[in-house]
């Protein structure tokens, strides 16, 4: 289970916060490939951008330690 952050009294769910940093990560990226000029390689962009964000957001979460009961 992914703990929830408080901010400012106000409870935010774990993968909510993950699933910004997965997007501020996929805005990085997405630039660096425009910046390189491999965003021409793909055939529908956005459906591109899509799979880097899933991409980030699953590694995020594997390795984002988990709390729990069990080791």
């Amino acid at each position: 289970m992914i703990v929830d952050l408080s901010v400012g009294g106000v409870l935010l769910p774990g993968l909510l916060v993950l699933a910004f940093a997965a997007l501020a990560a996929t805005m990085a990226v997405v630039r660096f490939l425009g910046a390189t000029g491999i965003h021409r390689l793909f055939a529908y962009r956005p459906l591109a951008e899509l799979a880097i964000f899933v991409l980030i957001y699953g590694l995020l979460v594997q390795c984002l330690p988990s709390v729990g009961t069990l080791p």
